[in-house]
Parts: C-alpha cells; sequence; structure tokens
C-alpha cells in the first residue's frame, strides 16, 4: 500500500473514507458524492463532495504547494480574516500530488454568476462589489499578508448586512510578513487592478456588450484601487487639527464605522511632539480601529447568534433601540435580559417572516437585516413608521427601493449544489432517456 500523509481537522467519518490513495481526477463518480457546483474555471482541478451532510471543495495541487496554503489559511482563520477555512490535506505518494480540503462556503457568489445579472450601468450593487474586495486587501495588507493573486476568480462574495463580504479562496501565493511596505502594497494592488480588468472584460464578452464598454470597465477595476487607498488612508493618517473641531473628528469616526470599524480609541496628541498641548493648540488625531469582528463578537455575546460583521451591525442597532424601549418601561431591565427576550420576542418571529417573504433563500438573519433596512426606506419615504407589513410586502414582490441592499437578493441566487452523481440517478436518467425515445418512435394516434 502507498504511503499516505493524512491531516483532516475535522471528525468526519465519511470523509476519512474516501479514495484518499487514488488522484482526484480518478475517483468513480458513482461512488462519490460528488456536487457539481458552478464556480468558474479554475488553475486546478476542484471538485466538491458531500461527506457527513455537509459539502466540502477538494483541490488538486503539488504536495508542497497544499502544505503553504493549509498553513496560510490556518494563519488567516487565526486573525479572523475572511478566508476560506481550511478542513485538512492529503499529501499522496504519487508524482508529488496532493489534494487541499477547504470548507464550502455556503450562500456565496462566484462573480461572474453575479456581475453577468447586473449590467455595467448599475453603479451601486457593483459598487458594493468592489467595495468588498478594497475592504478584504485592506485587512490582508493590515496583517502583513501579501496575496499575490488578487482577483475576481480568487475571490468569492458573500452579503452581509447592508455590505458585500469578499472572500479569499486561494491562497497559493500568499505571503506573510510582519508588515508590508509601501512597494509591496502597491504591487498587490497593481496585479489586482490587472486581474480584475480580465475578469471584467471576461464577462463583458459574455454579455455581448459594446466596445463601448472597455472605457466603463477599466474604470471600475482602477476604482478598486482607489477605494482601498481611501480606506488605508482613513485608518493610517493622522491629520493635524484643532483642539475645538470636534465635528472634524465626528466626521472621521463615523467615516469609519460606515466602512465597518468599531472604534477602540481615539487619541489627541501634541503635533509639534512636546509633552503638553495648551489649548487652542494644534493636535494630531489618532483613532485605533478594533478587530473587524468586534460587533459580530458583542451580538454572539448577547444573543447567542452567529451574524456576519455587517449583519451583527444592524443587529446591535435594533437590540439597542429594544432595551431602551424596555428600559422606559422598567428602568430595572438589564441589556442581557433585554437581549434574550429581543431574541424570543422580536429577531425570531421577525426572521420568520421575512426569510418566508424571500422565498426562504439566504439564511434568515439576513432576511431581518433586509426587513429593518427596508422598513426604515419605506418609513422614510412615507415621513413615519410605515412597520413590518409594508417592507414584508415589498421584500415578497420583489418592490423594495431602488437603493436598498435587498434587491441583491434578488439578483440570484447564491452558489448551490446540484444533486449528488450516483448510480441510481444514472439509472433514473437512463430510464427517462429511453421512455422519452420510445416516446418520439410510437406512432401518433390517428384520434
Amino acid at each position: 500500500m502507498a504511503a499516505l500523509d493524512l491531516r483532516l481537522r475535522v471528525p468526519s467519518p465519511d470523509l476519512l473514507a474516501l479514495p484518499w490513495r487514488e488522484p482526484l481526477a480518478t475517483w468513480d463518480m458513482t461512488a462519490v458524492a460528488f456536487r457539481d457546483v458552478p464556480v468558474g474555471p479554475s488553475r486546478h482541478l476542484v471538485r466538491f463532495v458531500e461527506a457527513d451532510d455537509r459539502l466540502w471543495a477538494l483541490k488538486d495541487l503539488p504536495a508542497r504547494v497544499a502544505r503553504k496554503e493549509y498553513e496560510a489559511l490556518r494563519a488567516m482563520e487565526d486573525r479572523g480574516l475572511a478566508a476560506v477555512r481550511a478542513a485538512g490535506v492529503v499529501v499522496q505518494s504519487v508524482d508529488d500530488a496532493a489534494i487541499l480540503v477547504t470548507h464550502y462556503l455556503e450562500r456565496s457568489w462566484q462573480y461572474r454568476r453575479l456581475l453577468m445579472r447586473v449590467p455595467a450601468t448599475a453603479a451601486t450593487p457593483r459598487g458594493r462589489l468592489f467595495d468588498a474586495m478594497a475592504a478584504l486587501l485592506v485587512d490582508l495588507h493590515r496583517n502583513g499578508i501579501y496575496w499575490g493573486d488578487c482577483s475576481l476568480a480568487n475571490t468569492l462574495f458573500m452579503r452581509d448586512g447592508q455590505f458585500i463580504q469578499a472572500w479569499l479562496v486561494d491562497a497559493e501565493t500568499a505571503e506573510f510578513h510582519p508588515s508590508l511596505t509601501d512597494g509591496q502594497r502597491a504591487l498587490d494592488l497593481e496585479i489586482m487592478t490587472e486581474n480584475v480588468t480580465g475578469g471584467l472584460m471576461d464577462v463583458a464578452a459574455r454579455r455581448e456588450e459594446p466596445p463601448s464598454a472597455t472605457a466603463l470597465i477599466l474604470d471600475e477595476a482602477r476604482s478598486v484601487a482607489a477605494r482601498y487607498e481611501q480606506v488605508w488612508a482613513l485608518l493610517h493618517d493622522e491629520p493635524v487639527i484643532g483642539l475645538g473641531e470636534q465635528e472634524q473628528i465626528a466626521r472621521r469616526l463615523r467615516a469609519l464605522e460606515d466602512h465597518g470599524f468599531a472604534i477602540d480609541e481615539v487619541r489627541l496628541e501634541p503635533a509639534d511632539g512636546t509633552a503638553a498641548a495648551l489649548a487652542g493648540d494644534r493636535v494630531r488625531l489618532k483613532v485605533h480601529v478594533a478587530s473587524r469582528t468586534f460587533h459580530a463578537d458583542r451580538v454572539r455575546e448577547l444573543t447567542g447568534l452567529h451574524a456576519g460583521q455587517g449583519q451583527a451591525r444592524i443587529l446591535s442597532d435594533d437590540l439597542r433601540a429594544d432595551h431602551e424601549r424596555r428600559r422606559r418601561e422598567d428602568p430595572a431591565t438589564t441589556v442581557e435580559e433585554s437581549a434574550r427576550r429581543w431574541v424570543l420576542e422580536v429577531f425570531g418571529p421577525g426572521a420568520d417572516r421575512a426569510h418566508a417573504a424571500v422565498g426562504h433563500h439566504g439564511d434568515r438573519t439576513q432576511a431581518y437585516c433586509d426587513l429593518l433596512e427596508v422598513r426604515w426606506l419605506l418609513s422614510e419615504e412615507a415621513g413615519h413608521d410605515v412597520g413590518d407589513e409594508p417592507a414584508l410586502a415589498a421584500l415578497a414582490a420583489r418592490g423594495t427601493p431602488n437603493d436598498s441592499a435587498a434587491n441583491m437578493a434578488f439578483v440570484d441566487l447564491p452558489t448551490a449544489e446540484l444533486p449528488a452523481i450516483s448510480v441510481a440517478l444514472i439509472d433514473t436518467l437512463t430510464s427517462s432517456e429511453g421512455s422519452a425515445m420510445s416516446s418520439r418512435d410510437r406512432p401518433e394516434d390517428p384520434a
């Protein structure tokens, strides 16, 4: 028996029982529960397998590359970054081959499926996608990670509240450093711009868009780097302001929160480096942000709900408003007690109704966030709180306001798997084909 180095992080008997000694390309489709997931082309063979009621992505790689990517994905997970989660790596003895195993990212979009349904003229939803790519690259660079191959093809997208969250799905070229130089960041942005241009050109060709769209595509690709630079400057610039310029400080904090960052500390230091600043002196503003999972961690602690950071920001606001209402009724009500009652009395019923309104697509938490956003937009238009019913009706009729992030729910269903190819399915298809042929060959009834 050939030697086999198998490392799995999950106790999955079905996963362990797969034919790991054989090359991935030769696995018997009638013996393995393959799923056909339309995620686009890849440099390497990628297959999706169901085991123990979960879906796994298996990628065929040279052993050295597979080990490197496995460790890179684990390091990104430890840092709380948006990268697919490594489940294992299997090094085979034949031809220096290996198979990288990752968790399938449920409810995600591959860029082709998204952009094929979002025309170039739809600036708002496409802008959310490019914002997501820029934010992902910012997070990687803040953690000293040089990606080296950022592209639309190497990224999956998932709705997260009113935002889109970009997820890294290919870490073959990733490098880890204590910090990145400006040159390393610039090179990563240059590679990203070139790759995104190619991806957008591919979509434009598939959509048969006119040549005039090329200029718009180039602008969109360059805009990702511009969005990146805006967020990077927001995080790292240290402007010199006057002590009394509270409005400028407030604008800075609001801008950071609008990009999903929670404020950890605000510092005002003497601009000239002296030990103290006198009243009226100019000071240097330094803002330190907390982990990008700050809101998600807080919601999980209070409610037990697992939500994305964008979803958690919306839920936090709803929790806060609900707690204030309960405090007016009973000043002794604690935040923890309000949170427990909010889950049972507000979130649970509301999420069920919202999920039903969107046809049970996606997850309940996102549906509830869409309900809150649409209700707020409709209330702004009406000049008063319209309640849940009009918002639910708008979601059900796919008639949400034009700028609503909820419109993204109707662009396309997230990447979904098709039925497993099995002996039973083949028999069924064969029988169906035979029946169809028999029907075609059967003489028409003279009557």
